[in-house]
């Protein structure tokens, strides 16, 4: 039982307890500080309704089931009020997954603390074989308490845009590669081997408006497949304009400006790295978003063995497959060719000296690793590890002066 007095700024007695025993508590503001109460919230998303689960603060505090509400924002707004209306201070927390963030701009709209969990980085029991929403807002809400949960970083709204049109583009270079495969394929099958090396190019369309089939059907399907390929290229196409148009008005136009500077960097890379990755300052060092990209070489020592392993790829896939293929380009000696003359040109001093000592450095590492005769993919793996390290240092850099 705790005992309310008028404010006092300095440690007072308070008689408590059933015998009277005069013990020193702080009173703060007219209230015990014994009384503070505070709460951490596990919310399992769903679609449709969503679970909730409260942890009080302290080692026996108590964890229960508030229950499931609908997802709606206007139901979820009086839930959350109704819970911090109970306690003194809450902190929330839901898992990253297909519902976005409006639920955690909604929490820190109302004035508390949000959370967004990364899933894959949930501590779990490898004999827990029971999954239902009511366990996992509980268990959500035990690990906030107990510290155990790692924040993923939640973009603004306008990056947020962003982002989702380099992953529409994205997912309309995949449907092109699939439909152009389709064809390769088609082809095969009836023995029409292209003499030439490079194709879907000009004349290798050409080429296939050329072939005839004895059976009507096999002409139409394989020009319903070409019609495929024209479309989905017409509409990558659109998306990558688009995407020029609004990156002069991004918060980020700086930073890719300033990547694009780097040899095999060019805007979709640059702006896929931008989207994806975010803000770069809330990496320490180059060796953390290289971690964060799954570049680094996974591990499993014990004692005095030490075994290294191929790459975690446990991290962003995007930009890691767009970065391994821009290292394809360090195969070649340093040199800045035309189009990225003016880039350079316009870039500040240190921007240009980290992209010239870029492209002195990986090429040169690149030869090594070749001469060594390690394979290529090997080799642009390793390359593009060391080039995330120098979009780190652009990036930083063009930051530093935006500031």
């Amino acid at each position: 039982m705790s005992v309310f007095v008028p404010e006092v700024a300095r440690p007072t007695l308070v008689f408590r307890g059933l015998l009277g025993q005069a013990e020193p508590i702080l009173i703060t503001g007219g209230r015990a500080v014994a009384d503070y109460r505070e709460a951490f919230i596990g919310i399992d998303v769903a679609k449709l309704k969503n679970a909730i689960a409260v942890a009080e603060s302290g080692r026996e505090g108590e964890t229960r089931f508030w229950g499931e509400v609908d997802a709606s924002d206007a139901s979820m707004r009086r839930i959350i009020q109704r819970i911090a209306a109970k306690f003194d201070r809450v902190h929330f927390c839901y898992e990253a997954g297909p519902t976005g963030y409006g639920l955690h701009r909604l929490i820190r709209s109302l004035g508390h603390e949000c959370v967004v969990v990364a899933p894959s980085l949930i501590p779990r029991k490898p004999g827990d074989r029971v999954k239902t929403n009511r366990r996992d807002a509980l268990a959500l809400a035990r690990l906030l308490r107990a510290g155990e949960l790692t924040a993923v970083w939640v973009p603004d709204e306008g990056h947020e845009a962003m982002r989702d049109l380099v992953r529409a583009r994205a997912a309309a270079v995949e449907t092109l590669r699939v439909h152009r495969q389709q064809i390769s394929a088609f082809m095969l099958k009836h023995s029409r081997i292209y003499p030439r090396k490079k194709g879907w190019t000009m004349r290798y369309l050409r080429w296939l408006q050329e072939q005839q089939f004895d059976h009507p059907a096999h002409q139409i399907a394989l020009q319903e497949m070409v019609e495929a390929v024209r479309v989905s290229k017409e509409r990558v196409e659109r998306l990558e304009k688009v995407i020029e148009e609004f990156v002069p008005t991004w918060s980020l136009a700086p930073v890719i400006r300033a990547l694009q500077t780097l040899r095999g960097v060019d805007l979709i890379v640059a702006v896929t790295f931008a989207t994806e990755v975010g803000d770069v300052s809330r990496f320490e060092s180059p060796r953390q978003l290289m971690g964060y990209l799954g570049l680094v070489p996974g591990e499993r020592s014990t004692g005095e063995t030490v075994r290294r392993g191929s790459i975690t790829k446990a991290g962003n896939g995007r930009v890691r497959h767009m970065l391994v293929e821009s290292a394809w380009t360090y195969r070649h000696p340093p040199k800045v060719g035309t189009r990225k003359l003016y880039l350079m040109e316009q870039a500040p001093s240190k921007v240009r000296e980290i992209a010239w000592k870029a492209q002195s450095r990986l090429t040169s590492r690149y030869r090594m690793l070749a001469t060594r005769g390690k394979r290529t993919t090997v080799v642009c793996t390793a390359i593009a590890r060391e080039l995330t390290g120098f979009m780190w240092a652009v990036a930083r850099e063009a930051q530093a002066i935006k500031s």
